[in-house]
């Protein structure tokens, strides 16, 4: 019996994006070619500072080391990809190329959206619990921890059904958003019991750079995966916000981390001398 005409896909075209004029390619790529450089030189900057300075040398700042991992390779999957389409005209990616690259884009969100919820509870234990922090978030705990954050992302986008995949990205985000709200929820509480003013600057402080990354990575994500599955999303719509929430939190990272380590000693140092008086 004939089985008709088969035909195999060995290459996609990246179409980039939607309604760009070619005379715009060049500034694209640039912008483009400078935010990988500045999450390179960001990151290299807090990979020296942390092997530098013992100020760093702290669980949250461990915790932060490997957000930063995750940073400098998403953007190594997807940038040079995108660059090159614009600035050398390939726009083509082989279909095992393609599947590599979903498969560590989807791995790396995953890894970063875990490790957001731990450095929330290290948070949590270190303002809650100031007395038993370095019990509950030893070396060992942390190690523990971020392993388990690094494996157990393996499964994710391993995900082939389209209902499987809504759901474990909602899981992903919704989950370790869920430890967040509630570790910063518990935060501001006690921030709001302390009398000593200075005191309360300094443990608001402290959360500030984590908070804004939490934000530039997750209300994009939210948004995107709320709407999509209830209103369709215009492609230049739905680009931009793949975009702000791919290429702002890498280089914004280690730019947090270090100018919250430039005006600390460490953010927890002085914890066990705050007034608790209400």
């Amino acid at each position: 019996m004939s089985t008709g005409n088969v035909s195999f896909i060995k290459d996609f075209v990246i179409v980039g994006f939607p309604g760009l004029q070619p005379r715009y390619y060049g500034i694209v790529s640039a912008v483009l070619f400078f935010v990988y450089v500045c999450t390179m030189v960001g990151n290299a900057v807090f990979f020296t500072l942390l092997i530098m300075s013992k100020s760093l040398q702290k669980p949250v700042y461990y915790f932060v080391l490997n957000l930063a991992v995750c940073d400098v390779l998403f953007s190594t999957t997807t940038l040079p990809k995108i660059i090159s389409r614009y600035w050398f005209q390939d726009g083509s990616i082989s279909f095992l190329g393609c599947f590599v690259q979903m498969f560590f884009v989807h791995y790396f969100g995953t890894v970063s959206s875990h490790v957001l919820a731990l450095m929330a509870i290290d948070r949590y234990a270190a303002i809650c619990y100031p007395l038993r922090y370095h019990t509950i978030m030893s070396n060992r705990n942390v190690f523990i921890l971020s392993c388990i954050a690094w494996v157990w992302s393996c499964a994710v986008p391993l995900m082939v059904k389209k209902i499987f995949i809504v759901v474990s990205a909602m899981f992903v985000l919704l989950v370790p958003l869920g430890f967040i709200i509630f570790s910063f929820i518990a935060i501001i509480a006690l921030v709001f019991k302390m009398s000593d003013h200075q005191a309360r600057y300094k443990t608001l402080s402290t959360c500030t750079p984590q908070l804004i990354i939490i934000l530039l990575y997750y209300v994009p994500r939210c948004v995107v995966y709320a709407y999509e599955n209830v209103v369709p999303i215009p492609p230049s719509i739905r680009m931009t916000v793949v975009l702000w929430y791919s290429l702002i939190p890498p280089p914004d990272t280690p730019l947090q981390t270090c100018n919250n380590a430039s005006t600390q000693c460490g953010p927890y140092a002085d914890r066990k001398r705050w007034d608790w008086s209400v």
